[in-house]
């Protein structure tokens, strides 16, 4: 029987405004090209192919669209946002056990949590890290700096009488030096600030005078302070299983690196400081599967599979960077909220202090009581695997911090 008849039989029984529509039906299907799978050239009825499973959506797109995907996967947090954050605080391993149980859908997936929380706990220190002033002396205004730079000019002029009778000629013109840019140092801080094109040069000048009477201060002309990475008499840097050339190399790199430390350290950490929390979050993501080998290495007999601890180190990270980004949020508003001043202000800040000391305790008992849900444990058998688990951990830290640093440094 033909489809026009077909359409005239099921008519019989349908009003006209029904046939119109069912007429209507079959002309679009008729008319709409039917699609295939471009892998296995089956038809197909849908977004996918039921041979091979194929998405027809094509993965061949503007590099814009993609990355609009990538960033809402990311970022897109809907009404799973709010019944994942409140148990990521204050449940310790009832997330992990969830996701175990294969109750999924309503929360978070873990590693989208992880780079969500992150991404934000990193950016938001560094912000105001690098908002604190580094500066260690005070010398906030001009009766101050001068008071200082003429009482180390007083130490100098001292020093110069004690060590003359003894002292090369190396020495002295050390001293010397030093006494004539202190001396420039205060002829400027004298200047009259109320002049505008004045105060530029006065600022400056404080600067230069806290720098230096900090190296003053850390003792950084005394060579014995030098910074060196060495294991050698001499002060080189080698290891007998490399070559000799492998060795001048390394050697060469060491003694760059000890000199940025030694001028960074003995000027302003901030850009140090700024390059350590930008290697960080990349340095914590390769942290996180050897964290979770750790683990499938002390629970053994847990029986859990390597995906599963690993889900434990991303639930736990995040819990921790969440905990610290609400510590730092609260030590800034406390800071703030004291400049206020008045009784008002001390109460709240007084707050505001005591919530960030409880959950900065909360911390450490948290990792333990999710630890102990998550392998089945007993209090002494977890407190004695969440210690060691605790040591291995920070040694595993100060590795990365390191790493932070020595990286930071190779890009000063």
């Amino acid at each position: 029987m033909s489809q026009e008849s077909q359409v005239v039989n099921v008519s019989g029984s349908l009003s006209s405004h029904e046939e119109v529509s069912v007429i209507n039906e079959n002309a679009a299907v008729k008319a709409a090209p039917k699609k295939h799978c471009d892998n296995c050239h089956q038809s197909v009825e849908g977004g996918f192919c039921s041979n091979c499973g194929q998405s027809l959506d094509s993965t061949l797109k503007y590099f814009w669209v993609v990355i609009l995907h990538l960033l809402d996967d990311i970022f897109s947090f809907d009404s799973r946002a709010s019944r994942t954050l409140w148990p990521l605080i204050f449940r310790p391993g009832f997330l992990t056990n969830e996701y175990f149980a294969g109750r999924r859908v309503h929360y978070v997936p873990p590693l989208r949590l992880y780079l969500f929380i992150s991404i934000v706990f990193f950016l938001t220190l560094k912000l105001t890290v690098s908002g604190e002033d580094k500066q260690t002396i005070e010398i906030n205004n001009n009766k101050a700096a001068i008071s200082q730079v003429t009482e180390y000019i007083k130490t100098l002029n001292e020093k110069k009488l004690q060590v003359q009778p003894t002292a090369d000629d190396q020495t002295m013109a050390s001293i010397d030096a030093d006494l004539a840019r202190f001396n420039r140092y205060l002829s400027d801080l004298k200047l009259d600030i109320s002049v505008a094109e004045n105060a530029k040069l006065v600022s400056t000048t404080r600067q230069l005078a806290t720098i230096e009477l900090e190296r003053v201060k850390l003792g950084t002309n005394d060579k014995s302070n030098d910074i060196t990475i060495s294991n050698n008499a001499d002060g080189s840097l080698s290891f007998d299983f490399l070559s000799d050339e492998s060795n001048k190399k390394l050697d060469d790199f060491a003694k760059k690196l000890a000199e940025k430390a030694k001028k960074t350290f003995t000027t302003d950490t901030n850009r140090l400081i700024n390059e350590v929390l930008g290697k960080l979050p990349q340095l914590m993501f390769v942290l996180l599967p050897l964290f979770a080998l750790l683990l499938k290495v002390v629970f053994i007999f847990s029986k859990r599979l390597y995906m599963e601890h690993l889900t434990v180190a991303l639930h736990s990270h995040s819990f921790i960077f969440i905990s610290f980004l609400s510590i730092d949020i609260l030590d800034v508003t406390h800071d703030h909220v004291i400049a206020l001043g008045g009784g008002v202000a001390t109460a709240a800040a007084s707050i505001l202090g005591f919530i960030g000391f409880a959950l900065l305790i909360w911390v450490p008992i948290y990792l333990f009581i999710m630890q102990k849900h998550i392998y089945k444990q007993g209090y002494i058998s977890a407190f004695f695997t969440y210690g060691f688990v605790g040591i291995i951990y920070f040694i595993l830290m100060a590795l990365t911090t390191f790493v932070a640093v020595v990286w930071g440094l190779t890009e000063i």
